[in-house]
């Protein structure tokens, strides 16, 4: 299920791969920056600063395939291993504004359920839409980290 809220955008998807597979995928910072940005985007290891523990602070610079780099920011609210993720976001990184993401990772007998949420405040429709399916080709990605 995807779907647009009034205050964000939400996202479950099934893997074929264990809660710890799944986890590790958003926390190891060489899967991070392997999927983040989907296929055609770069996340070069070195210009991620990524290590998920609450109150830290994190960073990525990616490339865009047009040679455009965009760099993101955050921080990792809530880290519970191999069931939730809570972390803030934005593309702004001068700016205070940061969007929250929370994860969720549920066992089932196929492997794992994810809940993916995202706010997105102020952002139109159209923006949102954007932003949905940018996660989903991420997700894409992830995917295929996870299940090895």
């Amino acid at each position: 299920m995807t779907t647009i809220t009034s205050g964000g955008i939400e996202i479950d998807r099934d893997f074929a791969a264990s809660p710890e597979a799944v986890f590790s995928a958003w926390t190891t910072p060489q899967h991070f920056a392997r999927w983040f940005g989907g296929k055609s985007v770069q996340v070069p290891l070195d210009s991620l600063n990524f290590v998920a523990e609450p109150g830290r602070s994190w960073s990525a610079q990616m490339r865009l395939p047009d040679g455009t780099t965009m760099d993101w920011t955050g921080e990792f609210i809530e880290v519970v291993p191999d069931e939730r993720l809570v972390l803030t976001i934005t593309d702004r990184p001068a700016e205070s504004a940061r969007a929250t993401i929370v994860v969720e990772l549920t066992a089932i007998p196929e492997g794992t359920r994810m809940h993916f949420s995202q706010e997105t405040p102020g952002f139109s429709r159209e923006r949102q839409q954007g932003v949905l399916a940018g996660w989903q080709s991420f997700i894409d990605e992830l995917e295929q980290i996870a299940a090895g």
